[in-house]
C-alpha cells in the first residue's frame, strides 16, 4: 500500500491507498519540531484502529511547503515503516510540461493541484482555487501545460491579521452568514471576511479567464473549499481532497524511483545520492 503525506504549513495529512481506495486519512497540527517517534507514536495508533499494521506500508511519497518538516517525517519512513519515502519535486516526472520562470520555487501542492485537475477533469483549460493557509490560483492550459497563477492570504490568515491589528475586533470564526449586513460587530466581520473571499475568488478567476483559450473549468480543494462553493456558483467542481489525489498520481508516474531494496542502514534519495537529511 502507499503512504501519501501532504505536509502543509496548517496540517500534514497523512492517508494510505490501496490501489483502489483510500483505506484512512489522518490529520495533525504542522510543528516543525514535532520528531519522526512523535509522529510515529500517533500515527500507528490510527492505522491499528484503522485495521492497518506498518508492514501493509511497502511505497510512501512526501508533499511538503514546510521544508523544516521534511526530515523527521523522512525518518518516520525509514525508521518505523522501513520504507524509502519518494519526494515531490520539479525534477520528477509530472507528464506536463511546467511553463513557469524558476520550477524549484514553485510549491509542490500547487503542482500536485495541476496534475491531479489534469488528470481527472479531462485536461484543460482548467483553474484550481486551493483554500489554505494561502489561497492560490493555479491554471493548467487547453495543452494540459501548468502555466502558474496568483497567491493570497488565506482567509484565516486574514483573520488572524485583523484581530491582532484592531483592538476592539474580536476573533471570529469563518462561516457563511445569513445576511450581507452585519448588525454586530462578530457578524459584520464574518460578513467581510466570507463574502469578500468569494468576491476575491471571482475576481481573480474571471481575470485569469480572460487571459485563457476558452472558458476554463474551475474546482475548488482544500478545507473550506466546501463552504465557499455555497457562496458561489463559479467551481465546476470541488474536490476537498485534491492535493492527495496529485500525490498517488505522482507516485504512480515514478514507479521507477522508488527505492524497493531499502534497509535502513544507507538511505539515499530517489535519485540515488546519499541523503544527508
Amino acid at each position: 500500500m502507499l503512504l501519501v503525506i501532504d505536509a502543509g504549513n496548517t496540517n500534514v495529512v497523512f492517508a494510505v491507498h490501496d490501489g483502489e481506495a483510500w483505506v484512512g486519512r489522518w490529520r495533525i497540527s504542522t510543528d516543525d519540531r514535532r520528531t519522526a517517534d512523535e509522529y510515529a507514536v500517533w500515527l500507528l495508533a490510527l492505522m491499528e484502529r484503522a485495521g492497518l499494521g506498518p508492514d501493509c506500508v511497502t511505497q510512501a511519497i512526501i508533499g511538503t511547503v514546510v521544508p523544516a518538516a521534511l526530515y523527521d517525517l523522512r525518518r518516520l519512513c525509514r525508521s518505523w515503516l522501513h520504507v524509502e519515502p519518494l519526494v515531490a519535486n520539479h525534477e520528477l516526472d509530472w507528464n506536463m510540461d511546467v511553463l513557469v520562470d524558476t520550477p524549484a520555487e514553485l510549491g509542490a501542492d500547487r503542482l500536485l493541484n495541476g496534475l491531479a485537475a489534469r488528470q481527472l477533469y479531462g485536461g484543460g483549460p482548467l483553474v484550481v482555487v486551493d483554500f489554505g493557509t494561502a489561497t492560490t490560483f493555479d491554471v493548467v492550459d487547453a495543452q494540459g501545460r501548468y502555466c502558474g497563477g496568483a497567491i493570497a492570504p488565506g482567509v484565516n490568515l486574514s483573520m488572524d491579521a485583523l484581530h491582532q491589528a484592531a483592538a476592539r475586533l474580536p476573533r471570529v470564526s469563518v462561516g457563511r452568514p445569513v445576511e450581507a449586513i452585519g448588525r454586530s460587530t462578530s457578524v459584520a466581520m464574518r460578513s467581510g471576511l466570507f463574502w469578500g473571499y468569494v468576491g476575491l475568488v471571482e475576481g481573480i478567476v474571471h481575470r485569469i479567464a480572460g487571459e485563457m483559450d476558452g472558458r476554463p473549468r474551475v474546482v475548488a480543494t482544500g478545507g473550506l473549499a466546501p463552504l465557499f462553493s455555497e457562496g458561489t456558483t463559479l467551481f465546476d467542481e470541488v474536490a476537498p481532497d485534491l492535493t492527495l489525489e496529485g500525490l498517488r498520481l505522482l507516485a504512480g508516474q515514478n514507479r521507477d524511483r522508488f527505492i524497493t531494496d531499502f534497509s535502513g542502514q544507507q538511505a539515499h534519495t530517489a535519485f540515488g545520492h546519499p541523503d544527508n537529511s
